[in-house]
Parts: structure tokens; C-alpha cells; sequence
């Protein structure tokens, strides 16, 4: 498994090559030992990368256990183990483009299953859900020339190509999961909000604002803030945790998003099998509460989430540690190429407005698949 990380430990591009070990779980039994194994391989002085998939979520969780579907394209977890990251060759442009993207669900079948899910949360079942759903098409060409051609289209911090067996892992995430350092910190940057960009700078400015200040996004994020601050105190020293940025805009080529920050100081032995085991999968990308999110949207969503909503990142030894949450994240599978979209309905959400936020999701693909260039 070979991993370049556009942003790595060192700050630069970076790449995880000729691994020392492979550590991987396909079922959930084999779960335990994997985890085991990822803070043994620190332990021995072995840097950790790879990706967890969603699904590694039911297998971390007993009332969750009898969801793990039995399709599933992914590995629960995929790891290696590295002597060290080396720099990473500039990315070289080349051949390769996608077909035309089709959404799994149309407009109305995206409606029943929201309908679903607003009903439950008029009922007080739940308070939010990440409701989301797949897009096929054709890939065309050198996964690497897609990979450069997308990563000069929206530059990200946590994009990442994950070349492994007969599948390829292209993400552009722009989505903090967590970052720990030497010291025992550790923070997550919970992403939940968004508008899409317009070419027009009085209309882009309107929207960001409007991000900015709108109840029901600033509302959203916060239900997910306060999922993670309790998720992230399962592994800190009581009193630690703290939000020291509420509501941030982030701007990127094709989308606003709204992020906040939460941090705190980790017990002392929390290692990456406690953090994963505390955290996973993100808040941002389930719903409020959290296991009861889940339940519902696995009854509802069409298939396996598999990397989608997952987590990608690497771990040093010395206890520094960034994943990312696996968003913007396409999954090659020969001429096969699959995007997950999605976003979360809270009460005074509409069908019409998530259907239509949920595809904004996919337009930094559009270059490759000749569509418009620019924003709208």
C-alpha cells in the first residue's frame, strides 16, 4: 500500500512507501487485534498510515454490531506500518477524466428517504442526521493524472492518494478529523455548513456572510460541536476540553463551509486504538445522538458507506498523529469510479434545499467530466 499525503508530517507532500507491516481488518472480529496492533507498532518505533472505512463504526460499538453489512467494498481498517514518510514527487498531469456523474437517487427518491428522517426528528427520536447517498461513473485513464488534475482544480489540507491492491483512493477532503501532538493534545475540527461560491465577488460575499450568521447552520454545527466534545472527553483529562473557535468560514474553490474547533489534553496512555475507538466515525458525518443516527441511516441509505465517511490519516511515533474525515473522497475500482454526497437535515430543513447542497458537494469534480469550469 502506497499513500502520498499532500500535506504530511513534515508540513510538505509526503508518501508512505514499502511498508514494514500490513494491518488490516476485513471482518469485525478481527478488529481488536488490528487496533492492537496499530499502538504496538508505534510502540515499536514504526510510523502508522492508512484508513478506516465507515463501517468500522458498527464493529466499535456492541449495539451497533448487528448493522455491519455483509457487501462491502473496503477493508474495515487498511493500515501499514513505515519506517518514515519521504518527500513526495511533484504530482505530473496526465490522461484521465470521469464520466458523467449519476446520483443513486433522483430528487424524489432523496425525498422519501428525508421524509424518513424529518419525521423521526419531529418525534424527538433524533435531533440531526447526515443523510447521504452515492454517485457512479466511468473512470477514464491514470488514477495519478486524476488525482493531479483534481488537486489543482481545489487545493485542501488533507488531500490524499491511497494506492492499494485493485482499488484507488482519491481524496480531497477538506475536513480535520482530529490532530494529536507530542504532549498529549488533541483537537477536532468538525465541519458542518455550507454555501456554494458564485463568480460574482458581491454575490460570493453575500453568501459567506449569510453562512456566517444563518440560525439554522449555526444551530447544525453546534449539536455537532457538542457531539464531539462529549466523544472527545471519553479520552482527556477531565476539564480539559474547550472550543476555542466557534463558527469559522472556510473558503474553498467551489463551497463555503463552517467549522469550529474543539480541543483538549489526552489521558496519559491514550493511544490511536482510544482515540478511534472514543471518536469514530466523526459526529460531523452520522447525527445527534449519535448511535441512534446511525441506526436510522443505515435503514435508510442505499448501500455501504465503505472509505466514504471514514477516516484517512497518519500516526508518528512520538504520539503526533492527523486523519482527516474522508469527505470529497472518490473510491476507483477499476473503470469504476463512486463519490458519496451528502449533508444533515435538522428540523426546519427541506428536501429540495439538502438534495441541492448535497450535489453542490460534487462540483469540484466537474472539470473532468466537462462540465462548467467556473463557479455559479
Amino acid at each position: 500500500m502506497q499513500i502520498r499525503f499532500d500535506h504530511g508530517p513534515g508540513g510538505g507532500a509526503q508518501l508512505f512507501k514499502a511498508s514494514r507491516r500490513r494491518i488490516r481488518a476485513e471482518r469485525p472480529e478481527e478488529v481488536p487485534a488490528a487496533l492492537a496492533a496499530l499502538d504496538a507498532a508505534r510502540a515499536d518505533g514504526l510510523w502508522i498510515a492508512g484508513y478506516a472505512s465507515y463501517e468500522l463504526g458498527y464493529a466499535l460499538e456492541a449495539r451497533l454490531a448487528p448493522l455491519m453489512p455483509a457487501a462491502r467494498r473496503v477493508p474495515l481498517m487498511s493500515f501499514a506500518a513505515y519506517d518514515a514518510p519521504r518527500a513526495a514527487e511533484p504530482l505530473v498531469a496526465g490522461a484521465g477524466a470521469l464520466g458523467e456523474a449519476v446520483p443513486l437517487w433522483d430528487a424524489a427518491r432523496y425525498g422519501q428517504a428525508f421524509d424518513a428522517v424529518h419525521a423521526l426528528i419531529g418525534a424527538g427520536d433524533i435531533y440531526q442526521a447526515n443523510l447521504t447517498f452515492p454517485l457512479e461513473m466511468e473512470a477514464r485513464g491514470d488514477a495519478g493524472a486524476l488525482y493531479a488534475a483534481l488537486a489543482a482544480i481545489q487545493p485542501v489540507r488533507h488531500g490524499a492518494l491511497i494506492e492499494e491492491d485493485r482499488r484507488v483512493i482519491l481524496s480531497r477532503s477538506p475536513e480535520l478529523f482530529f490532530r494529536t501532538d507530542a504532549e498529549g493534545g488533541i483537537e477536532t475540527r468538525p465541519m458542518k455548513g455550507t454555501q456554494p461560491r458564485s463568480a460574482d465577488a458581491a454575490e460570493d460575499a453575500r453568501r459567506r456572510y449569510f453562512l456566517q450568521s444563518d440560525e439554522k447552520n449555526r444551530a447544525e454545527n453546534l449539536m455537532i460541536v457538542d457531539l464531539l466534545r462529549n466523544d472527545i472527553s471519553r479520552i482527556c483529562v477531565p476539564g480539559s476540553v474547550q472550543v476555542p473557535e466557534l463558527f469559522t468560514i472556510e473558503s474553498y474553490e467551489t463551497v463555503h463551509q463552517m467549522t469550529s474547533l474543539v480541543t483538549g489534553r489526552m489521558q496519559p496512555g491514550a493511544g490511536l486504538a482510544a482515540i478511534l475507538c472514543a471518536l469514530f466515525p466523526c459526529g460531523s458525518i452520522t447525527g445527534a445522538p449519535k448511535l441512534r443516527a446511525m441506526e436510522i441511516l443505515r435503514a435508510l441509505e442505499p448501500r455501504p458507506r465503505d472509505i466514504y465517511c471514514g477516516a484517512i490519516g497518519w500516526a508518528a511515533p512520538d504520539g503526533r498523529a492527523e486523519f482527516s474525515v474522508a469527505i470529497r473522497t472518490l473510491l476507483l475500482e477499476g473503470e469504476r469510479a463512486t463519490l458519496n454526497v451528502g449533508g444533515g437535515i435538522v428540523h426546519d430543513s427541506t428536501a429540495t434545499a439538502e438534495y441541492e447542497e448535497a450535489l453542490w458537494k460534487a462540483r469540484f469534480i466537474r472539470p473532468l467530466i466537462g462540465e462548467d469550469k467556473g463557479r455559479s
